[in-house]
């Protein structure tokens, strides 16, 4: 998105896509016009943010009054300021979106800002001079992956053609929280198509409907999916903080590359409801956000249970009430605290000579500080379980959940264009409509799903007994036989090798910065060999890892770390990349039409 002559550059490519449109269904042409308003609905506020933007030689003040900066500004700073008057809910609204416009056209982050936005940000503004305050995301604008329905103006697509223009007929539940405790949906984030279970030859982060994400690091950085948008937008301050959706590092690896904190929560803490689906026995959705108490904040909201979702019921605590994770933070949770490393799972010699080399030692530089905190790291506590893990035992188990989760999901839509029930659907459109970029990048995914299980999905015995050997080889074998083992707390490994068993056991993960790629560090590329994967500056994690429920310690140790490193705030992003609308511009302009 852009002013000026990009934005009539954008206008024209719209219009020659909607002819090409027109020639396939009504249906989708509706949807892509509708896409465009939602895209351009607030130009005029934009263009008038961006020539503050341009003008003002110092953004974040006025007059000598200091305002926080929207690349690393926090909710409590946000709060202050909403509270004190010094900005509005709208000033907000009209910040975030001015920066999405100055670098979506590059990054490709989001895909539809919510028309209705600054009509809800007056109505939270009005709220709050009543004396009214529903929380502390009270007027703050987040963004939510798309693939978490909403019940307004927005899609919900999951990056395809195939849901455009779709609609449901509620609020999904996490959605519905959002508003609860007061925030703004401001828009959707782009993602890795049907949330990178599609294709074999894809690529981290590109949907048919939005193109291809980039992150902010480094030129044409692999951003990581499926949540790549969530990461990118919360990455360079397109709002406070966005949601992304996780089945296998989904939300962790785009934190790890994006220079953030994220929160893969216990499966069933957070609601599935209406959120297009992999897999009911991995799926969970978690904050992508600037710091571990901003995620803390954000997890309060949207934890809890739904009658909906039935895996919300096994909630432990009574009466499912939540625990305080914002009070977690402890600057001295990590003492005591009894950490294991699973070695084998990410230490090798032949890792060591790799690319990811630069991330073992840095993993082995931060042990001191653990140690410095009060930890107790008890190394080389191996998961076995990890060196017998082959197959296709993972596919197996995702592609039968596929089959039926994405049927139960498309028979809720109140509203169906393309009139598809169930994988085969959705596979016969995806191979037929041109703006799938099939077979450039094709369905091996749910070809192999289709094949295996044909309509049986996960009733078949097959899925049952390897979902069951994961469950072996990632439990007692795995991160919870470690724990019980060694009478560990936690355990800890490099973030991009820490997803895997507790996807397997839905068991959380809380990830940290740690560090980024040395200036003489290797470039190289993803499988598909256009984006690059590691290069000079790009960003990684550590990962906080324990059994189911564990959110409050993990949060804890995880909060100490980085008060104790704040890498976050070393770690920046690429000059280029990087939005320069202030709510100082957006606060200046208002005063100044007074």
């Amino acid at each position: 998105m852009a002013s000026g002559p990009r934005q009539s550059k954008i206008l024209v490519c719209l219009f020659v896509t909607t002819i090409v449109l027109s020639w396939y269904t009504p249906a989708i042409l509706n949807f892509y016009e509708a896409m465009k308003l939602s895209l351009l609905s607030s130009v005029s506020t934009v263009a008038f943010a961006l020539l503050v933007s341009a003008q003002s030689s110092c953004n974040s003040s006025i007059n000598g009054t200091p305002f926080p900066s929207l690349l690393d500004v926090t909710l409590e700073e946000l709060a202050t300021g909403l509270e004190s008057g010094l900005f509005t809910s709208v000033d907000l609204v009209n910040a975030y979106i001015a920066r999405i416009h100055e670098v979506n056209n590059t990054l490709h982050a989001v895909t539809q800002l919510n028309p209705d936005a600054i009509t809800i940000a007056h109505q939270l503004d009005a709220e709050r001079a009543n004396g009214i305050v529903r929380g502390a995301l009270h007027g703050v604008p987040v963004l939510v992956k798309d693939n978490i329905a909403t019940a307004d103006a927005m899609n919900n697509t999951a990056g395809s053609y195939a849901l455009a223009g779709a609609r449901v007929s509620r609020d999904s539940t996490i959605a519905a929280k959002l508003r609860k405790a007061g925030a703004v949906i401001l828009g959707k984030t782009n993602l890795s198509q049907w949330a990178n279970f599609r294709s074999d030859n894809s690529s981290n982060g590109w949907s048919a409907i939005a193109g291809q994400v980039y992150a902010a690091y480094f030129p044409d950085q692999d951003p990581s999916g499926s949540s790549s948008g969530s990461g990118v937008a919360s990455s360079v301050g397109l709002a406070w903080a966005a949601l992304g959706t996780e089945t296998d590092g989904s939300i962790i690896s785009p934190c790890d590359a994006n220079n953030l904190v994220g929160i893969k929560p216990t499966v069933g803490l957070t609601s599935r409801d209406l959120v297009i689906p992999i897999s009911e026995h991995q799926d969970t959705i978690g904050p992508m956000t600037h710091t571990v108490k901003d995620a803390a904040y954000l997890l309060n909201a949207i934890a809890g249970y739904s009658q909906y979702d039935n895996y919300t019921s096994a909630i432990p605590f009574p009466n499912y009430t939540i625990p305080d994770y914002v009070a977690a933070c402890d600057f001295s949770a990590l003492r005591g605290k009894r950490i294991g490393i699973p070695r084998n799972v990410f230490d090798s010699s032949a890792i060591r000579e790799s690319p990811y080399a630069p991330i073992i030692e840095a993993f082995d530089n931060v042990l001191p500080i653990l140690r410095a905190a009060g930890a107790i790291i008890v190394d080389n506590t191996s998961w076995p379980g990890y060196d017998l893990e082959g197959g296709n035992r993972t596919s197996v188990v995702l592609e039968g959940d596929f089959v039926t989760n994405l049927a139960s999901y498309l028979a809720q839509l109140s509203y169906n264009p393309e009139n598809i029930t169930n994988l085969a659907e959705v596979r016969a459109f995806t191979q037929s409509f041109p703006l799938e970029d099939y077979p450039d990048r094709d369905t091996a995914v749910w070809d192999q799903a289709l094949d295996y299980f044909g309509g049986q999905g996960n009733t078949s015995p097959n899925f049952w007994s390897n979902y069951t050997l994961g469950l072996e080889l990632a439990g007692p074998l795995g991160l919870t036989g470690s724990m019980t083992n060694y009478s560990l707390d936690a355990l800890i490994a490099p973030t991009i090798f820490a997803s895997h068993f507790p996807a397997v056991l839905g068991t959380p993960v809380v990830t940290v910065p740690m560090g980024a790629y040395p200036t003489d560090a290797n470039v190289t590329q993803n499988r598909r060999g256009d984006l690059n994967a590691t290069g000079p500056g790009i960003p990684f994690s550590i990962s906080f890892m324990a059994e189911k429920w564990s959110e409050e310690k993990l949060i804890g140790m995880a909060y100490a770390f980085e008060q104790r490193t704040k890498v976050r705030q070393k770690v920046l992003p690429l000059q280029i990349n990087t939005p320069t609308t202030e709510i100082a511009n957006i606060v200046a302009k208002r005063r100044a039409k007074l």
